[in-house]
């Protein structure tokens, strides 16, 4: 069995250590070149680039796939769904620095500024308690009032042109301390102008390289149908499948001098297509590792037949009356980002796959209510193993046969357009499936065809393939790929995964970034890959202004959401990864150990104009191994605790509390983006266990299995919404906050921090007309505690944490106002005076009246 499986199937996060970085567990440095040669040759196809060591030495075995002679047509079952007949945006820069952080300082209220190169100095700030106070807060109905409605709102045609490169000199002037490492960032710079050069002498244009589905794979014309695939190790090769009785000897195909395969079917005699729309098609290949059967590598659509373990490629060409039409405009890009990160397939409270179309149905007018702007969907792309949660890509394009159809997908993505939703793919081209089978790997018989060869060609943690970027079908494909999946099924975006792994020749592993520039810029460093992600930047964001583009970058690589014309790498946003590790880092130590001014240094320390996505816990947290944070928080109490008509305990209304306050201030002061993983809002009991039966790795190592049960692969949304549960509480309370955020963009508005008390244990901070204020302490309430802010006037509550809907003991007034009193306090020209129960976050917003 060739699957690609790494233990569990599941990668490990790394540990923070620097400013807004993690570090991830390295082998040695392998690069031994940076350099990339191409042929200066006119032609659609030219020969395929390598950068660095190369070899077609190959130890895969000779595998010979049988036919099965079944004919399977995807969507035999309905859903009961007809068919209906600037180039990167701005960074957000406010008249204030939106990175600045003021902080107040026990003498003197000195601002600071939030740097990335040097940790932020904690001075404690104290404050004088008196006795008396007046009690606030609001009601929810409030914060849905002014919410942005983003299905009103369409994107306006423009032209689709990619942007000529620019000098890529302005990062100098967004960060100085580039300058020092200003021959790499040159030398970046002119790889990426020289890739951009060529392609458009021997491509046409990023806007015609990036269309390969036009060209390779299967292409339909009115005389018939023509397959082309790129496997220059092939020494022959042959179109078989049920259309000719998967006879090898009856389409052979002609290799031309780049090592592309073709071959033109004609129509039959009656002008029906000489392929069957819903039957299996493989390519049969004479391979220097022996006769082989392979999936095509442009496959649109594969499924795997019941009792087989092989993956079968489907031809997909529906006819016209049976291919979805979309009816709802891509809505435009929010200015804040409110994700909702989903998996389709453990989407049902109930212990199955769910599909397509149920996701359409049930979760999607969830995330809506919820106040969700965005889903980002995982596992999109097929993949073989069921538990890689999406990671171990097979068929990069085709959308997984698991949930459904291509064209229930398209539905998913239509809907969610008419709720205003944007749908961004979580998509993988940090690596592929070391499956031989059903995958790219060894698929011409080399080791070296998508790939590096030897070590630098394979992830040991993930135990999969790594891309040769520097290669010019590579780079097809991979951009290609992208094109694809915003153009036919009208994606808004992605989020990139692995980017860590791509930029660096150690992939992250074992190596502790501190934040050093020199750790960024060496030898180390894989220009190919940074280039390639510089390229696909400038194609999407060129050719689909409104696209978001997120990457996960564990490492803080600088000018990583920087434009590329100006020099950066060109996503919008950067995943804000040490967040997550920090409340990790936190729920293991008492609540006396927690500092105010860690938390604070963690949530804002990044990158000057540098947007990121904030997140309490994604995924990563859900799995097997480790520990949601409700479950950190309440542990074994969340079984028999939960229901209201029962007493809490300590520890629940404790885990309550503070799963409220966490997730309220990483949306808060995080970045200008905020994600969450599906049913954590609610604090969805237990971890993530994908069914999977008992198995002997190669190596000899014993995986137990839980008797493939999916028990624990599902989302239990019947809690959140049981009005007799706890969980109840904190999902309102999430709704609560995402409406907030709808109301008022605080996310992207100026942020400023007055105050960081490590004996009171509060922080309060301001974004935009909002004063947030949270107390952490354990056991303390402070009366008429005053609170600094920039503008006079009348303040109200507008979220509470302690409101009984929110599961909360109501210790605040919910009639109160607060009237500022002009007179400088914690830096701030205006203040006024609060009660802050223990274990609250209290939010004010500056009323117009």
């Amino acid at each position: 069995m060739a699957f690609a499986l790494s233990g569990s199937g599941i990668r490990f996060a790394a540990v923070v250590r620097g400013p807004g970085v993690r570090s991830a567990p390295a082998q040695p440095d392998r690069r031994t070149s940076l350099d990339l040669s191409l042929l200066l040759r006119k032609d659609s196809f030219p020969r395929t680039v390598l950068s660095g060591n190369s070899s077609n030495e190959s130890n895969s075995t000779s595998k010979i796939v049988a036919a099965s002679g079944k004919v399977l047509i995807p969507g035999g079952e309905s859903d009961g769904l007809s068919p209906s007949s600037d180039s990167v945006s701005s960074t957000g820069v406010q008249t204030e620095n939106p990175q600045e952080i003021s902080e107040t300082v026990e003498e003197g209220s000195k601002a600071e500024m939030a740097e990335t190169s040097a940790p932020v100095e904690e001075e404690e700030a104290k404050t004088e308690i008196v006795e008396t106070g007046g009690d606030i807060t609001s009601s929810t109905e409030e914060m849905t009032t002014g919410e942005e409605s983003m299905s009103e709102e369409v994107v306006e045609e423009k032209p689709r042109v990619v942007p000529p490169p620019g000098d890529g000199q302005r990062i100098y002037q967004y960060d100085p301390m580039l300058e020092g490492h200003r021959g790499h960032l040159e030398y970046r710079y002119s790889r990426y102008k020289e890739m951009r050069s060529l392609i458009d002498q021997h491509e046409g244009g990023l806007d015609a390289f990036s269309r390969g589905y036009e060209k390779l794979g299967f292409t339909r014309s009115a005389e018939g149908i023509t397959y082309r695939e790129w496997a220059p190790g092939a020494y022959s090769a042959a179109l078989v499948g049920d259309f000719n009785n998967w006879n090898p000897n009856a389409d052979a195909m002609t290799k031309n001098e780049y090592g592309v395969w073709e071959i033109f079917l004609p129509n039959n005699a009656d002008g029906s297509p000489p392929i069957p729309h819903g039957s299996r098609v493989k390519i049969r290949m004479d391979t220097p590792s022996g006769i082989k059967d392979s999936i095509p590598a442009w496959i649109k659509y594969s499924v795997q037949p019941p009792g087989e373990i092989p993956y079968s490629a489907i031809y997909y060409d529906p006819p016209e009356d049976e291919k979805y039409v979309f009816q709802h405009p891509q809505p435009k890009r929010p200015k804040s980002l409110r994700i909702y990160e989903s998996h389709v397939g453990m989407s049902s409270p109930e212990p199955k796959i769910n599909t397509y179309a149920g996701f359409r149905d049930d979760v999607l007018p969830r995330i809506k209510k919820l106040g969700y702007n965005a889903v980002q969907i995982m596992a999109i792309q097929e993949h073989s193993y069921y538990a890689s949660f999406g990671y171990h890509v097979t068929n990069f394009f085709a959308p997984s046969s698991r949930f459904g159809t291509p064209e229930d997908l398209k539905s998913l993505i239509d809907r969610a357009h008419e709720l205003g939703i944007l749908v961004l793919m979580d998509i993988v081209h940090s690596h592929s499936s070391n499956n031989t089978l059903d995958g790219l790997n060894g698929f011409d018989g080399t080791d070296t065809h998508y790939f590096h060869s030897g070590a630098r060609g394979y992830h040991w943690m993930w135990d999969s393939r790594l891309f040769n970027y520097g290669s010019w079908e590579v780079l097809r494909f991979l951009l290609s790929n992208a094109r694809w999946w915003l153009e036919e099924y009208k994606f808004d975006g992605f989020r990139f995964d692995g980017v860590t792994s791509m930029m660096y020749t150690h992939h992250g592993l074992q190596v502790a970034f501190t934040g050093n520039y020199n750790e960024y810029f060496g030898l180390a460093t894989d220009v190919d890959a940074v280039v390639y992600l510089m390229l696909v930047n400038d194609m999407i964001h060129g050719l689909y202004p409104e696209a978001v583009t997120v990457g996960e970058d564990v490492s803080g690589m600088p000018a990583f959401c920087i434009p590329v014309q100006d020099g950066g790498v060109g996503f919008d946003y950067r995943l804000h990864m040490a967040i997550a590790d920090k409340w990790i880092e936190l729920l293991k130590q008492p609540d006396e150990a927690w500092t105010m001014g860690d938390i604070v240094h963690t949530l804002t320390n990044r990158r000057w104009l540098e947007k990121c996505v904030a997140y309490a816990e994604s995924h990563d947290q859900a799995l097997v191994g480790d520990k949601t944070i409700a479950f950190w928080l309440m542990d074994k109490d969340m079984y028999d605790f939960m229901a209201l008509d029962r007493p809490s305990t300590p520890r629940i209304d404790r885990g309550i509390a503070l799963h409220k306050m966490i997730r309220l201030i990483t949306m808060g002061l995080g970045g200008e983006g905020y994600l969450n993983f599906m049913g954590n809002e609610f604090g969805h009991p237990e971890w993530i266990d994908f069914p999977r039966s008992e198995q002997f790795l190669p190596d000899g190592k014993f995986v137990p299995g839980n008797n493939n049960s999916f028990d624990k692969c599902r989302r239990r949304f019947d809690l959140g919404d049981a009005d007799y549960l706890r969980y109840r509480g904190m999902q309102e309370f999430d709704q609560a906050m995402q409406h907030l955020e709808g109301k008022y963009g605080f996310m992207t508005s100026p942020q400023y921090v007055s105050r960081k008390d490590e004996g009171d244990k509060m922080i309060i901070f301001e974004r935009g007309d909002l004063v947030f204020v949270f107390n952490f302490h354990w056991n303390n309430s402070y009366s008429d505690y005053r609170v600094g802010c920039l503008k006079p006037g009348k303040y109200k509550v507008v979220l509470d944490s302690d409101d009984p809907l929110f599961g909360g003991y109501s210790r605040i007034d919910h009639d109160a106002e607060f009237f500022s009193y002009d007179g400088h306090y914690d830096n701030r020209p205006c203040s006024f005076l609060v009660y802050a129960p223990s274990r609250t976050a209290v939010v004010y917003a500056l009323c117009e009246d």
